[in-house]
């Protein structure tokens, strides 16, 4: 990769989104597809989740890597924290890039850090001011994640019943977004969505599935995804 989309912080060496994207034309990118599987809301914690699905080409043979990311307000930048949707699907895109073109190295807009903007093509790569020497917290992708699965907290019952729209995730059905996302995922693992739900949740099918479980469950099995890399890895 070219040095200039490599950076350093802390003594740890980060790519930039905009090199990953570089080495995936490289290397015959044919498409990226990005999907919104979970819309920001004050009932699911302000998360957005998107997933991306790379196409790499080469010799008419088609290969194809997928992703899921994350954007919270305690996950990225102050000045980001408007922009949820647009940082979940780049920071997609960069996981699945990663695996495309086999770069072990997180990419620095999947990070929180204060400097770590929205790198997506269409806006450019922004790094803001030199910080001063001081202590860095260590990133928190890992456990912001974590805290995107879990359920959100029940409100206290109104007196007028919640009309179907303003139902919560934990009560509305999955979406077909998410019964794709989690189809998808499962088939990497070679594992049938159905059994999953039914051994975690106890339902008939994946499709009985709440919003609040099917965001449960994609966590879980990125996570997993997650896990088989690192030790493949080591």
């Amino acid at each position: 990769m070219k040095k200039e989309f490599l950076v350093e912080r802390q003594g740890r060496a980060f790519v930039l989104y905009a090199g990953l994207l570089d080495m995936a034309h490289q290397q015959g990118l044919k498409s990226i597809r990005t999907e919104l599987i979970q819309i920001p809301s004050e009932a699911n914690n302000r998360v957005a989740i998107c997933v991306a699905t790379v196409v790499l080409e080469k010799d008419g043979a088609e290969r194809v890597f997928t992703g899921i990311g994350d954007a919270a307000p305690n996950n990225v930048a102050p000045a980001m924290q408007t922009c949820l949707i647009r940082m979940a699907e780049t920071r997609s895109k960069a996981r699945a890039l990663r695996d495309a073109v086999n770069v072990g190295v997180a990419a620095l807009e999947e990070l929180g850090e204060e400097d770590a903007l929205d790198g997506a093509p269409e806006r450019g790569y922004a790094i803001g001011p030199a910080r001063s020497a001081r202590s860095v917290p260590t990133p928190r992708a890992a456990s912001a994640i974590r805290e995107a699965a879990k359920p959100a907290a029940p409100k206290p019952a109104e007196s007028a019943p919640l009309l179907a729209e303003t139902r919560s995730p934990a009560a509305s059905p999955i979406t077909e977004a998410q019964l794709e996302a989690i189809r998808s995922l499962c088939r990497r693992r070679g594992q049938d969505a159905d059994d999953i739900a039914q051994a975690k949740f106890a339902v008939e099918n994946v499709a009985a599935l709440t919003q609040a479980q099917a965001s449960e469950l994609i966590k879980a099995l990125n996570e997993r995804n997650g896990n088989g890399r690192a030790a493949a890895a080591a």
